[in-house]
């Protein structure tokens, strides 16, 4: 059977989703492309068995066959094809796939469908609609947090509970906590989930020139987003989350409020004079000021700054690792930031 098909737009459907493809995956097929053709639709999926995306395409076909096409050599070359109609002829019995341009003609081996794992599919669940800019926040407030440590599976997503009054999401690391809760979603769930980090970078990866609103379901094990013709299905992480709210406490003894990009810039400054094992800088707050100091013993290097603040509490002396406060301090986007500070200080 043959189609016929815009190599830009072939390239650019392929691109999207073949972020989730990994180099040497447990399962060779894995490394291809899945077409299914049924008629007049043409199903293009990748996968890591943990993750599926699948792209939707309309082309003008009277037959129905699978295939799995080689996805870094299909790829690499519509990619580096002009603009232009492109055919592609599927042989049936060998799985072989010829590819005609206008000027140029390519073959590839492909493999039978069937070889292709089981995709996970998802028709029943909670359903929600959720903005792009919202969706785009979300993300950016939490997944920088996760961690990526294989042993602590619980930690490498983001942990989401819906009720009926609010979202609440929170992602950590062991060493710095988000909590991000959004009145305007909300839904009577069964159970929190966790959406793993791959699976929310990949989906982050697709929001991108998109400016609509997404669809999203899930059950206590696989979660669905859908964004224009394409979806992405990801199996949920099925471990107890840690009991983050007992780690953030119900009163503080400090408060300081500062520009946030005065703050940044002074602490990347400062920061470049910082030991680079602990990535250390001791923030020292006296009245209205605060003093952001660095020193590397080890190379005699050292930095001090001072900034304008409104600081309530006792004197202060506090340190942190500044390339995690840079990254918090990152997904915040309003021009004033508030920290609070209670009791006894952990230093990170």
């Amino acid at each position: 059977m043959e189609f016929t098909i815009s190599s830009a737009l072939l390239s650019q459907q392929l691109t999207a989703i073949s972020g989730v493809i990994t180099r040497n995956p447990v399962v060779p097929i894995l490394e291809n492309f899945l077409f299914q053709i049924d008629h007049n639709r043409l199903v293009v999926t990748a996968s890591d068995l943990q993750t599926s995306i699948s792209a939707t395409l309309a082309i003008q076909s009277d037959a129905q066959i699978s295939v799995a096409i080689p996805a870094r050599m299909l790829l690499d070359t519509v990619k580096n094809l002009p603009e232009q109609s492109i055919s592609l002829a599927i042989n049936p019995d060998s799985y072989t796939v010829s590819i005609k341009s206008d000027n140029g003609q390519y073959k590839l081996a492909g493999e039978s469908a069937n070889d292709f794992p089981q995709l996970a599919t998802l028709d029943d669940g909670i359903a929600l609609e959720v903005e792009l800019d919202v969706l785009r926040n979300i993300l950016q407030k939490t997944i920088f947090a996760t961690s990526n440590d294989e042993l602590k599976p619980a930690m490498s997503g983001v942990y989401i509970e819906l009720t009926n009054a609010m979202a609440t999401f929170v992602a950590t690391d062991g060493h710095r906590l988000v909590r991000y809760i959004r009145e305007d979603l909300k839904a009577s769930t069964q159970n929190p989930i966790i959406v793993p980090k791959k699976s929310l970078l990949l989906l982050n990866g697709l929001l991108g020139g998109r400016d609509r609103r997404i669809g999203f379901i899930f059950d206590r094990h696989k979660i669905q987003f859908s964004i224009d013709n394409i979806k992405v299905i990801s199996r949920l992480v099925d471990e107890r989350y840690p009991d983050y709210e007992n780690v953030i406490p119900k009163e503080h003894t400090s408060k300081l409020t500062i520009n946030k990009p005065a703050l940044v810039s002074a602490l990347r400054r400062t920061a470049i004079y910082a030991n680079k094992a602990t990535h250390q800088v001791k923030l020292t707050l006296v009245d209205n000021q605060l003093t952001i100091s660095a020193e590397d013993l080890d190379f005699s290097n050292e930095a001090q700054e001072q900034l304008i603040c409104n600081y309530e509490g006792l004197p202060l002396e506090i340190g942190f690792n500044a390339k995690l406060l840079l990254e918090i301090l990152a997904s915040i986007t309003t021009e004033e930031v508030e920290c609070f500070f209670w009791g006894l200080i952990k230093l990170f």
